[in-house]
């Protein structure tokens, strides 16, 4: 039996119609197909599709460990407004 699966927004080359292609395999080839015209061709090259990098599914980034800064105030000589 073979599986016939819709490609979502796809567009028939023949008849123009959207969302009416179907791709399933036969014999080892892949095929794509429209349900409204019978529009039939054979996928001459596979794309290898990988996972797009989201926040669930990389590495997470631990951060450098925080220094304590010491913060050294002014005597108070040379503010501005001082005559």
């Amino acid at each position: 039996m073979v599986t016939k699966r819709f490609i979502a927004g796809a567009v028939c080359p023949r008849c123009a119609e959207i969302d009416r292609l179907v791709t399933y395999e036969k014999d080892g080839e892949v095929f794509k197909e429209c349900v409204s015209c019978a529009f039939k061709e054979k996928q001459v090259a596979q794309v290898e599709l990988s996972e797009l990098a989201t926040r669930v599914n990389t590495e997470e980034v631990v951060p450098e460990a925080a220094e304590p800064v010491r913060l050294v105030l002014d005597s108070g000589k040379g503010k501005a407004g001082d005559s």
